[in-house]
This record gives C-alpha cells, sequence and structure tokens, in this order.
C-alpha cells in the first residue's frame, strides 16, 4: 500500500513537471527584439488594462496597471526622480519642481527633465493642526 501511495505522488509530480514545461514553450519566444505599446487601461483612464507588443509576425499583449495617481502628462511608464518643491511665486500662485528621467519602461519615449506646478497653499498646514487638535480631546 505505501508503495502504491509512492507511485501516485511520482505519478502527480511528474504531470505537473510537464505542464510547466508546455506552458514555457508556449509562452517563449525566440524573438528578443518586442516592441511595446502603452499600457492601455481597460476603463477609464487608469487601473488595469494590457499593453501590446510584437516582435517579427508575433504578438502578446501583457497585464498592467496604470496607478490612478499617475502623472497623466509624462505617461505611465516614464519614471522620474523629482527634486524638492521650491518657494510660491507671488505672481502666479504656483509652485513648481522639476524631475530628471530615471527609467523609461518598454521603450517609452520620454522626455530628459520635465516640469511640474501646484497652486500654492497654507491652507493644508492649518487644517492639518486642526485636525490633530480634534484628536487629542
Amino acid at each position: 500500500l505505501l508503495l502504491l501511495l509512492a507511485l501516485i505522488l511520482l505519478a502527480a509530480t511528474a504531470e505537473a513537471g510537464k505542464s510547466k514545461k508546455e506552458k514555457a514553450k508556449k509562452d517563449g519566444s525566440k524573438c528578443e527584439d518586442w516592441r511595446w505599446g502603452p499600457c492601455v487601461p481597460n476603463s477609464k483612464d487608469c487601473g488595469l488594462g494590457y499593453r501590446e507588443g510584437t516582435c517579427k509576425d508575433e504578438s502578446k499583449k501583457l497585464k498592467c496597471k496604470i496607478p490612478c495617481n499617475w502623472k497623466k502628462k509624462f505617461g505611465a511608464d516614464c519614471k522620474y526622480k523629482f527634486e524638492s518643491w521650491g518657494g510660491c511665486s507671488a505672481q502666479t500662485g504656483v509652485k513648481t519642481r522639476s524631475g530628471i528621467l530615471k527609467k523609461a519602461l518598454y521603450n517609452a519615449q520620454c522626455e530628459e527633465i520635465v516640469y511640474v506646478t501646484k497652486p500654492c497653499s497654507s491652507k493644508m498646514k492649518s487644517k492639518s493642526k486642526a485636525k490633530k487638535g480634534k484628536g487629542k480631546d
């Protein structure tokens, strides 16, 4: 009975090994020069989606995700290292900071340096202090 159990276990292990090898053959490609398109979300402008790639006469779709707080202006595949926010401009009422390209994913066409702005707000500090004060009571 113990020998029969060992044979069944061995057969199951061999079967699992075969399926992994078969998957590798289906997904594996000899092509090395893949060109990937942008991540296209399934709905709206962020969340889960797919990215299409082509190489010679082959094509693939990969799952991808666009964070919902991404900087649309730069694209989700362009990663930047940003400096600290600059001072508030009294003329425009906005702060500015720059970012230097750190990584371009999936052959994305990215700008080397980008600039972002946001409105100046002194109310944020007073609101956060007010919330902290209420929590202590």
